[in-house]
Formats: C-alpha cells, sequence, structure tokens
C-alpha cells in the first residue's frame, strides 16, 4: 500500500462509484434473513409515520400562513423519517426500490427482489399503521384545540378523492425524488452528509404534493381511526363529509394500490434502471 493509498477519502463518491455502491448495498439487502428484514421494515415504517405527525403538526392551524412556506416547511421536518430510515439504519420499501441495480445486473434474482420487496411493504405497513393507532390511543389528534386531528382527517380525504392514474403519476414523481435522496446518499461519507443530501428533495416531494405509498401507510388510517373511532370529534369539528369519504376498501384500491405502482415505476424504473443503464451496463458489457 502506497502513502497515498493510505490517506483516508473525505470527498464525496462519484456517480459511477455510488452505482458500484447502490449494487453492493442492494445484494446485502437482498440477503438479509427473514426476521431482520421484517424488523428493520417495521421500524422503517414507524419512522416515516414520525415524521408524518411532525408534518401533520406544522401543517395544523397554519390557515392564515403562506400555503407554499408552510408546504415547504412541513417537507423539511418530514425528511425527519428519511433520516432515521437511512442514518439509523432500517428498511424501506420506497428505497429499495433501488435493488433493481443489482437485480438488473444479475446479482439479485427475481425472486429474492420480489422476497425483499414484499416483506418490507407488509412491515412498512405495520410500523405506519401502529403509529397511526398510537395517535389516536393517545389522543395527539386533540392538539391544539383538535386542529391536529382536523389536519389529520383531511389530508386522508384529500388522498382518497385521487384518480387512480392521478395517483399513478403522483407516486412517479414522488419516488423520484424519494430514490434520488437515497442515490445521493451513496455518495456521501459522513451522517451530516447523508442528512443534507435527503432534506431537499424530500422537502420538494412533501411541498409539491407528491403521493408516497409508506406515508400514506400512516397518513390515511390515522384518519380512519379518527373518524371511526371518535365521532364526538368529527361532529364538533364538521368533518362529517370528509368521514364519509374515508374507508379501508377506498384506501387500498383508490390510493395505495395505484400509488404502489406508481412509486414502483418511479423509483425502479425512473432512478434505477436509468442508472445502472448508464454506469453499471457499459462495465458489464465492455
Amino acid at each position: 500500500m502506497t502513502g497515498e493509498d493510505s490517506i483516508p477519502r473525505f470527498d464525496a463518491l462519484l456517480p459511477p462509484e455510488m452505482a458500484r455502491r447502490a449494487e453492493e448495498i442492494g445484494v446485502k439487502k437482498a440477503a438479509l434473513d427473514k426476521p431482520s428484514l421484517l424488523a428493520l421494515a417495521v421500524l422503517a415504517g414507524a419512522f416515516i409515520a414520525l415524521g408524518a405527525v411532525v408534518a401533520t403538526v406544522t401543517l395544523a392551524g397554519s390557515a392564515a400562513a403562506p400555503w407554499g412556506a408552510m408546504r415547504v416547511l412541513a417537507g423539511v421536518v418530514f425528511s425527519l423519517g428519511l433520516i432515521l430510515v437511512v442514518v439509523g439504519g432500517a428498511e424501506l420499501f420506497t428505497g429499495n426500490n433501488l435493488i433493481v441495480m443489482a437485480w438488473a445486473g444479475g446479482r439479485v434474482p427475481t425472486a429474492a427482489l420480489l422476497r425483499n420487496w414484499s416483506i418490507v411493504y407488509v412491515g412498512n405497513f405495520l410500523g405506519a399503521a401502529s403509529v397511526a393507532l398510537a395517535v389516536w390511543a393517545g389522543g395527539t389528534y386533540e392538539a391544539g384545540g383538535g386542529a391536529f386531528g382536523v389536519t389529520a382527517v383531511e389530508i386522508a380525504a384529500a388522498k382518497l378523492r385521487l384518480g387512480f392514474w392521478q395517483a399513478v403519476t403522483l407516486g412517479a414523481l414522488c419516488n423520484v425524488l424519494v430514490c434520488l435522496a437515497v442515490w445521493l446518499c451513496y455518495s456521501a461519507r459522513t451522517t451530516a452528509d447523508r442528512v443534507l443530501a435527503i432534506v431537499p428533495p424530500i422537502a420538494a416531494f412533501v411541498a409539491s404534493g407528491f403521493e408516497h405509498s409508506i406515508a400514506n401507510m400512516y397518513f390515511v388510517p390515522v384518519g380512519l381511526f379518527i373518524a371511526a373511532l371518535d365521532p364526538g370529534f368529527v361532529d364538533a369539528h364538521g368533518l362529517a363529509a370528509h368521514a364519509a369519504a374515508l374507508g379501508w376498501g377506498a384506501f387500498l384500491a383508490r390510493n395505495l394500490a395505484p400509488v404502489t405502482l406508481g412509486n414502483v415505476i418511479g423509483g425502479a424504473l425512473l432512478v434505477g434502471a436509468v442508472y445502472w443503464f448508464v454506469y453499471l451496463l457499459p462495465r458489464r458489457t465492455a
């Protein structure tokens, strides 16, 4: 080893190195045992939900504030979720769409890719929905004179009013930004690098109103829990019309399914497959 080789590198990785790193991480993720994968997925769902809780607090009672500014601020605080996932270590379905880079190169079998995505998706739902239930059980929705709960129900109802292809499109745009945030983290060498890489893309997707399937596993269930388990709250705050739009069947068919499809298109195809084609395919065909 030369003296130059022994000097630690502190500069960020360049895109070709990031692609190789993404491929190696994809191989490791696909090889995780089921119990560990599920546990880390539950954590990731809970982490994203915690970011959503803080974002709801930010938006609650902000009607008099500038609309765009409050959405950007909500996006900044929502970034907490992905920061906890990336820095704390957890398995998030939308970020794991980048495993397609290892799959496209033949290093991860199709069965292993689908195994990872399915287990992580279920675990994410368990984690996010558990936080939603805790928000109801703990009475957090009554904070701010009920402003938190009102905002939560309004957000949930708005998500279920999206058309199918609208939800697919918003899901694709969302996961382009989420996977770009994860992609940028592959260039990082420090925790500070990772945090700074995550915040702008995540703030952008939240501020723009794009749709994240795992975040919606919190946003819609929390509205459902409030509407179903505290009808007095709904009546007191004039939320009957919003509550009437909420239902588990509508959530799964009209929001979660199309948003998930869009997330896969945006993350796996528009980010993962494109970077694989540009940086990893030439290496295989050289």
